[in-house]
């Protein structure tokens, strides 16, 4: 049985949060490999709805063992916070049920604030030209600061001798780009007594995870990683700098969990029905009308964590394919198809025009990408609704048509299709663990 990979095709929010639930209940555990509290999931449970952002999805199953990876940057207060959140809604999770690496860097105060005033400074020098449009909440700094060996991570908050001299390091670092911002410079002592007052809290879930993870392997079991973002967000292969600060993709799996790419079997990438995008960067399909606005409404277009309204798009064929050639995508989860009930006509970019040149793929450069512009095909919409449908047979005809013809485009079978938010309204067309 293959182990599963869940990663993003498109620029994440994608809905990878409920297909990683649904998977989660054939997995023994499910790891989270990258990213940080940046990443909001939404799943909906027999009507309760849960927001996770830096907790892996499957902590809302009993039962199953949750894993942050060493490739997540963690806010232990942001950790906590959100602990704390699930549990009022009735979630047990304690160190039996989730563990986090040992050699996760850590997110600090100091890395949000320092997100947020290099994002001022370009916005008020540049009129906003230039914003990558962060979250804001230190994710880029964190793992700036790992990069360049001066990160506190997890396992420091054990020894108060070392982490006071990290914290030395750290600042010394810091204090000087903050003086050159205009902040005000941070002292050592608060921030190291912050940090041991979090210790007692934080240390009984740490360990050194690619250990358990081998055990795991050697045992068989299977293990579902979950990835955050999507693959138009990775830093090296997406549309930079609008990009995240960590690789995405399904090879980043092994890395940023301890273990080797053997383990990583089937990757499936989670693929909205139409694109979306939070935050600055390119979109070839963007819809800047009401065609566009009615995607967002009916969709629920916000993101989790930002609460920002999504940018809304006709499906983009060419990244798509894109994302499966540089992911190793095996299969698609389509999402959202739901969204487009009632459209009597629905558009999918199946290639770019840029100065009368035809191009079959995303440029890796910035003034190109903004440049280009979408070839459409089009295709007959559906009247009927596809909502809530959990059997292949119950979907209308131009619906399946719609879906065969995105299989064709990116080149890449659905292996699962979902109807609705609700963990039950999904079709499975083909078992990612049996691959």
């Amino acid at each position: 049985m293959a182990n599963v990979a869940v990663v993003g095709s498109q620029w994440g929010d994608e809905g990878k949060g409920k297909i990683v639930d649904w998977l989660s209940e054939r997995a023994e555990v499910v790891v989270r490999f990258q990213g940080g509290h940046n990443a909001g999931h939404t799943l909906v449970i027999e009507g309760e709805t849960y927001k996770l952002s830096a907790l892996p999805s499957g902590v809302v199953r009993r039962g199953k063992l949750s894993i942050i990876g060493n490739g997540v940057v963690v806010d232990p207060w942001a950790l906590l916070e959100e602990i704390n959140g699930l549990r009022s809604q009735g979630v047990s999770i304690s160190p039996e049920s989730l563990r986090i690496a040992e050699n996760a860097p850590l997110i600090l105060p100091l890395h949000g604030e320092l997100d947020r005033a290099k994002e001022k400074v370009k916005a008020e020098k540049n009129s906003g030209v230039g914003k990558i449009g962060t979250t804001g909440r230190g994710i880029g700094p964190a793992y700036e600061d790992k990069i360049a060996r001066r990160a506190i991570r997890m396992g420091d908050l054990a020894d108060p001798d070392v982490l006071a001299r990290k914290v030395d390091d750290l600042l010394l670092h810091h204090n000087a780009l903050r003086r050159g911002l205009g902040e005000t410079q941070i002292e050592a002592p608060p921030l190291v007594a912050q940090l041991l007052d979090l210790a007692p809290k934080l240390l009984p879930y740490a360990e050194p995870v690619w250990l358990r993870l081998a055990d795991l392997k050697r045992r068989g079991a299977r293990i579902l990683f979950e990835g955050a973002q999507g693959a138009m967000l990775d830093v090296d292969h997406g549309t930079y700098p609008f990009v995240t600060s960590s690789n995405t993709l399904a090879a980043a799996a092994a890395l940023g969990s301890g273990t080797g790419p053997d383990v990583v079997g089937y990757v499936l990438g989670i693929t909205k029905a139409y694109t979306t995008r939070v935050g600055e960067g390119p979109f070839p399909t963007e819809l800047d009308d009401d065609v566009g606005r009615g995607l967002g409404e009916r969709g629920h277009e916000f993101g989790t964590v930002t609460s920002r309204p999504r940018r809304c798009g006709w499906f983009d064929a060419v990244m798509v394919r894109q994302a499966i050639k540089i992911g190793g995508i095996h299969g698609m989860a389509l999402t959202k198809l739901d969204v487009l009930d009632g459209m009597e006509t629905l558009k999918i970019c199946t290639a770019y025009r840029h100065y009368g040149q035809t191009l079959h793929h995303l440029p890796s450069g910035v003034s190109t990408q903004a440049g280009v512009e979408p070839i459409y095909e089009e295709m007959e919409g559906w009247p009927d609704s596809t909502r809530g449908a959990r059997s292949f047979a119950d979907l209308p005809a131009q619906a399946v048509k719609y879906i065969k013809r995105l299989e064709e485009l990116v080149e890449a079978p659905v292996a699962l299709l979902s109807t609705s938010p609700d963990r039950e309204d999904t079709i499975l067309l083909r078992d990612p663990f049996a691959d």
